[in-house]
C-alpha cells in the first residue's frame, strides 16, 4: 500500500470520532425524519395544551415550554452519543442492563403511586420513568448476546438466554403495574425472529391472542343450542394441531387427506342431525379434538416420535389456557384493565367511564374531517374534552387540527422512519448493529400501532406514548437515545467500509 494511504489510514484510526468525520457519515435521512417528527410533535403539544385562557404558546412552566427544554437537552445527548466510541455500546451493555434492572426493581418499592402505578421516580421538580430507558439497555443486551462468537438461536439454552433478557424487564415493569410499558418488550421478538427464532413462537403468541379474545367475546353466547365459545375454541385448537402435524415433512401422508374428509363428514352429519333434533354441536368439536389429542399421544408412544408428543402437548396446553382465561380476567387483571379490554372487544359500552377517552378521541378525530380545523383551532382539545390529550391521546389532536390528510401524512412519515431502520439494519457489517437496528424499529412499530390503535378504539387502552409527539422528557429522551445510538452504529459501518483496502 502506498505511504500516503498508510498515513491517511493511521490518522483516521487515531481520530475515529472527529466531529467532521462523524457528521459526514451519519444517515441524514434518518436524522431528518427525527427532526421533522420532533418539531411537528412540539407544535402538536402546543395545540393540545392551548386553551382560550392561554396568552402565548410558550408560557413559563407550560408544557410546550418544558418540552422545549427536553428537546434542548436531547440535543446535548445526541452530541455526546455521536462523539462516543461504538465499542462502548457493546462493551458496557451488560453493565448498563444490570444497572437498569436494579433501578426497575428499586422503583417498585420507592416510586410513589401515580394513577395506580409505581413507575415514576420523583427527583425534585422532575419525574423519571426508568422503563423508558430499560428498553435501550435490553436492546443493547440482546444485540451483544446475539453478536457473540458462534451464538445461534438453535438450542433451548440459547432460547432461554434471550428470553430471560426480554422477560426480566417485562416482569419488573408488570410489578410496577405498568402493563402497557411491559408489553412493549414483546416487540423485541420480531428482532429475534430475524435472527432465526422459530416461527412457532410467533404462532403460539398469535394463537394465545385469538383464544383469549374468543374465550371472552363468545362467553355465554349460544348459537341455537350450541355453545359458541366451546365450539369455536375446540375447532381452532384442532385446526392448529393439524397445521402443526402438516408442518412436519415426515407426517405428510394420505392419513391427513382422509382425516380432513372424515372431519368434514362428521360435521355435515352433525349439522344434518341438528336440523331435525337440535343439540349442542360443540360436543362434536370437543370429541374430535379429544380424539386427535389421543391419537397424537398414542403415536408418540408407539413410534417414540417427538413431533406427535409436542403436538399433543400443544393441544392440551391450548385447552388449559382457554379454560384459564376467565379466571385470569376476573382475578388477575386490575379493574381498569378489565374495563378497557371489555370496551375494546365491544362487550360493553361505557361512554361515561372506561370508554370515555376513546369516545371523545373519536369525536375529535371525526370533527377534523378531510383537512382539519387548523392549528390551534380544535374545539375538542381547547375545551379539554379528551383526557391525556397531550400524552397518550395526542394523535386525536393531529386528527382534529389537520384532518384525515394530516393524520395520513404523519403515519407515512412514521412508516418511512421504521422502514429506514430495517433497511439500514440489513446493511450492518455485524450482528450487533443488525439486531439493535431491528430492536429499535420493532419498538417504534409497536408504539405507533398500539398508540394509534387505542385512540381509534381498535385495541385496549394501555397507555403508551406516541414517539416524539407525546409530552414528556423520559419518552423523548428514551426514543432519542434509541435512535441515535443506531445512527452512531451505522456511521461506524460506513467508516469500516471506507477503511477497507483496495
Amino acid at each position: 500500500m502506498p505511504l500516503e494511504c498508510l498515513t491517511l489510514t493511521f490518522l483516521t484510526e487515531m481520530r475515529p470520532n472527529a466531529p467532521s468525520s462523524i457528521f459526514r457519515r451519519i444517515d441524514w435521512i434518518l436524522v431528518g425524519l427525527y427532526l421533522l417528527l420532533v418539531i411537528t410533535g412540539w407544535f402538536t403539544i402546543c395545540g393540545a395544551s392551548y386553551s382560550f385562557e392561554t396568552s402565548s404558546l410558550i408560557e413559563s412552566g407550560s408544557r410546550p415550554a418544558m418540552q422545549l427544554i427536553w428537546m434542548g437537552l436531547s440535543g446535548v445527548l445526541i452530541f455526546l452519543i455521536l462523539l462516543s466510541d461504538v465499542g462502548w455500546f457493546e462493551t458496557f451493555a451488560p453493565i448498563f442492563y444490570l444497572v437498569m434492572m436494579g433501578l426497575l426493581l428499586v422503583t417498585i418499592f420507592i416510586a410513589p403511586d401515580i394513577k395506580g402505578s409505581h413507575s415514576w421516580l420523583v427527583l425534585g421538580p422532575m419525574r423519571l420513568q426508568p422503563a423508558e430507558f430499560a428498553k435501550i439497555a435490553t436492546a443493547l443486551m440482546l444485540a451483544t448476546t446475539l453478536n457473540r462468537y458462534k451464538f445461534r438461536l438453535n438450542s433451548w439454552r440459547a432460547y432461554g438466554e434471550v428470553f430471560a433478557i426480554v422477560l426480566l424487564p417485562m416482569m419488573l415493569i408488570f410489578l410496577q403495574k405498568e402493563a402497557g410499558s411491559a408489553l412493549v418488550y414483546t416487540a423485541l421478538f420480531l428482532a429475534l425472529y430475524r435472527e432465526g427464532l422459530s416461527g412457532i413462537f410467533l404462532g403460539l403468541a398469535f394463537i394465545s391472542v385469538v383464544l383469549f379474545v374468543m374465550a371472552l367475546s363468545l362467553a355465554d353466547t349460544m348459537w341455537g343450542a350450541t355453545n359458541a365459545a366451546y365450539w369455536a375454541i375446540a375447532t381452532v385448537i384442532t385446526f392448529c394441531m393439524c397445521i402443526a402435524l402438516l408442518l412436519s415433512p415426515k407426517s405428510r401422508s394420505r392419513l391427513f387427506s382422509w382425516g380432513l374428509v372424515g372431519y368434514a363428514g362428521v360435521y355435515l352429519l352433525a349439522l344434518l342431525f341438528n336440523h331435525f333434533f337440535p343439540f349442542d354441536i360443540s360436543f362434536v368439536a370437543i370429541g374430535i379434538l379429544a380424539l386427535l389429542i389421543g391419537y397424537c399421544l398414542w403415536m408418540a408412544v408407539k413410534r417414540f416420535a417427538r413431533r406427535y408428543l409436542l403436538t399433543a402437548l400443544l393441544g392440551i396446553g391450548c385447552v388449559l389456557y382457554s379454560l384459564s382465561v376467565s379466571f385470569v380476567f376476573d382475578n388477575v387483571l386490575q379493574p381498569h384493565q378489565r374495563g378497557r379490554i371489555a370496551v375494546a372487544l365491544g362487550l360493553k359500552e361505557d361512554l361515561k367511564g372506561m370508554g370515555y377517552n376513546v369516545n371523545q378521541a373519536k369525536i375529535a378525530i371525526g370533527s377534523g374531517g378531510l383537512t382539519g380545523k387548523g392549528f390551534l383551532q380544535g374545539t375538542q382539545t381547547k375545551l379539554s374534552y379528551v383526557p391525556e390529550q397531550d400524552t397518550d391521546f395526542i394523535f386525536c389532536t393531529v386528527g382534529e387540527e389537520h384532518g384525515f390528510l394530516g393524520s395520513t401524512a404523519l403515519l407515512l412519515f412514521y412508516l418511512l422512519l421504521i422502514l429506514r431502520f430495517f433497511y439500514l439494519a440489513e446493511r450492518q457489517v455485524n450482528a450487533f448493529g443488525r439486531v439493535y437496528g431491528y430492536c429499535v424499529g420493532s419498538i417504534f412499530l409497536f408504539h405507533l400501532a398500539v398508540n394509534v390503535g387505542m385512540v381509534l378504539g381498535l385495541v385496549p387502552v394501555i397507555g403508551i406514548p406516541l414517539p416524539f409527539f407525546s409530552y414528556g422528557g423520559s419518552s423523548l429522551w428514551g426514543f432519542t437515545i434509541l435512535l441515535f445510538i443506531f445512527v452512531r452504529i451505522d456511521a461506524d459501518r460506513k467508516r469500516e467500509r471506507s477503511l477497507r483496502p483496495f
